[in-house]
C-alpha cells in the first residue's frame, strides 16, 4: 500500500502543478483585462484547490508510513530525514493554506476585478513553496521524477 500511495503521490504533483500553473495565468490574464470574477470563472482555481487538498491527503497517509519520517536524536543531523519529516511537511502545508486562504477570499469577492488579483498572489506564493520543498532528483534525497 506504501509503495502504491507514494507513486500516486508523486505522479499527482504533475496534476496539482499544471492546474495551479492554469488557475495563475487565468487569473493574471482576467485580473489584467479588467473581467470581472463571477461563478463560472473561479473553476481553475476550484480544481487547483481540489487538486492540492487531494494530494495533501496522499501526503498525509504516506508521512505516517514513510521509513523516510523519523522521529529521533539523529532527525535534524540528517538532512534527508530532516527534508522528509520536518521542511517537506511543513512548507507544504503552508503553501496548500495559502492556497485555500486564496480561493476562500476570492470567493468572497464575486463580481469584482480584485479577486483575480487575490488568486493570482496567493496562488502563485502557494506554487513557489510547494516548488521550493517539492523533492526533486537532484537534491539527493533519494527520490526520482515518478
Amino acid at each position: 500500500m506504501y509503495e502504491f500511495l507514494k507513486h500516486a503521490h508523486s505522479g499527482w504533483r504533475w496534476i496539482v502543478f499544471a492546474t495551479i500553473l492554469v488557475a495563475i495565468i487565468h487569473a493574471f490574464i482576467n485580473w489584467r483585462n479588467g473581467k470581472m470574477y463571477n461563478f463560472k470563472d473561479r473553476k481553475p482555481a476550484l480544481f487547483a484547490l481540489i487538486a492540492t487538498h487531494v494530494q495533501l491527503i496522499f501526503g498525509l497517509i504516506i508521512y505516517f508510513l514513510s521509513p523516510k519520517v523519523l522521529f529521533g536524536s539523529e532527525t535534524m543531523s540528517n538532512a534527508s530525514i530532516r527534508f522528509f519529516t520536518v521542511e517537506h511537511l511543513a512548507i507544504m502545508l503552508i503553501g496548500i493554506i495559502l492556497i485555500t486562504i486564496g480561493f476562500s477570499k476570492a470567493k468572497k469577492q464575486l463580481d469584482t476585478n480584485k479577486a483575480y488579483k487575490t488568486v493570482f498572489i496567493y496562488y502563485f506564493i502557494g506554487l513557489i513553496l510547494i516548488l521550493s520543498r517539492t523533492p526533486w532528483p537532484f537534491q539527493d534525497l533519494g527520490v526520482g521524477w515518478m
